[in-house]
């Protein structure tokens, strides 16, 4: 159980509005950590759809993908970066470049916030852009397009849906549910290097459609959320090789669900010790056990999520609070966590917003 003390959060709400330029499209809400309830502080110029976001450690910047497929006149999409106002939240924007692919749809910082690395899914390829000490983004130093098609309808294509780095910042990889592979990157972020190796770090079943990669807190584990066919897979990690191995996989819908389904996204609780997954079409959030001697999971709930298409959700700091991104009803729900249990219940709260895509949550270092 956490010993972590209840703290309010910030939560920057990315979505899928935009395209005048003086629209709003991230908005900061605080949330309280004794109710539940959302309070939104302000609402500001994201540039057309945000979809996904991502902020270092030191709070001091947040960085957005703008799905897009043209970009000042290219097949791209934009990739931005804000200024954080330490008193307020509020984003000032620092700069934007293309993101090299069209329809950018993930980004995440290598561990010393060094670059930015972004999954181009109709562009079907990734892109590497070094971070200034001022926040501000260069140019991309380096992308990798992949290639290949699965068996899937939505596959004719590779569709990059993923880029991370590893625990200890030595690889990268890119989750392509196009391929149905999760490709390996050496990583040098200092140097602003994303070198491909010489085979995929792992490789799904056919049609899966692999969409999000987590690493478990210990770092030896990962999981694996499959868009196509609805499932969770665990993955032995070799930190060493930069490669994987399949531990397990097992469905993220409950037992005689037949209707259409597709996964979204995947997040391991902060102590380690449940896996949290979501589905859109059966509309919920389906939360295992982990057996921590080997990364195994046993499923325990399917809690709705109370609207349609949960696209993204994000547990807080302390684990205590599950908040859901329900895009298709334009509304953000928010969860309690039995740490004991990791059993969710409905914490009364629901928030609009319109379309929310992705919800980055911070303790709150405004107060």
């Amino acid at each position: 159980m956490s010993s972590q003390k209840e703290r309010d959060s910030l939560v920057y709400v990315g979505t899928n509005v935009g395209g005048d330029a003086q629209e709003s499209t991230i908005f900061l809400y605080r949330l309280s950590a004794a109710t539940g309830a959302l309070t939104r502080v302000s609402a500001q110029r994201g540039g057309p759809n945000p979809t996904y976001l991502a902020m270092p450690a030191s709070r001091r910047f947040l960085y957005a993908v703008n799905e897009t497929q043209t970009f000042q006149g290219a097949a791209s999409g934009g990739v931005s970066a804000f200024a954080v106002d330490p008193r307020t939240g509020d984003l000032k924007l620092l700069n934007q470049q293309p993101s090299t692919g069209a329809s950018p749809c993930y980004i995440s910082l290598d561990r010393a916030g060094k670059a930015a690395m972004v999954a181009n899914y109709m562009g079907g390829n990734v892109a590497l852009l070094p971070v200034a000490a001022d926040g501000k983004l260069a140019p991309p130093s380096a992308t990798n397009q992949h290639q290949g098609t699965g068996p899937h309808k939505n596959q004719n294509g590779p569709h990059a849906h993923c880029l991370l780095p590893d625990p200890a910042n030595k690889y990268a990889f890119a989750v392509d549910l196009g391929t149905d592979k999760v490709y390996g990157y050496q990583l040098a972020a200092g140097q602003g290097q994303l070198k491909a190796m010489a085979e995929p770090a792992f490789v799904t079943k056919p049609g899966a459609g692999p969409r999000h990669l987590t690493f478990h807190p210990n770092g030896r584990v990962a999981y694996l959320i499959n868009e196509l066919n609805s499932t969770v897979t665990a993955l032995a990690y070799d930190a060493a090789a930069g490669r994987f191995k399949e531990l397990q996989t097992v469905s993220a819908l409950p037992t005689g669900f037949e209707g259409a389904n597709s996964c979204a996204d995947i997040h391991v609780s902060p102590d380690g010790l449940f896996l949290y997954a979501s589905n859109r079409g059966h509309n919920s959030i389906a939360v295992y056990a982990i057996d921590t001697s080997n990364g195994t999971l046993a499923p325990l709930q399917h809690m709705s999520t109370q609207g349609n298409t949960p696209r993204n959700f994000a547990l807080t700091p302390s684990g205590k609070l599950l908040l859901v991104a329900n895009q298709n009803s334009n509304n953000v729900v928010v969860f309690r966590v039995d740490q004991q249990t990791g059993l969710l219940t409905a914490a009364q709260q629901t928030t609009e917003v319109p379309s929310p895509m992705f919800l980055q949550v911070v303790d709150d270092f405004t107060k």
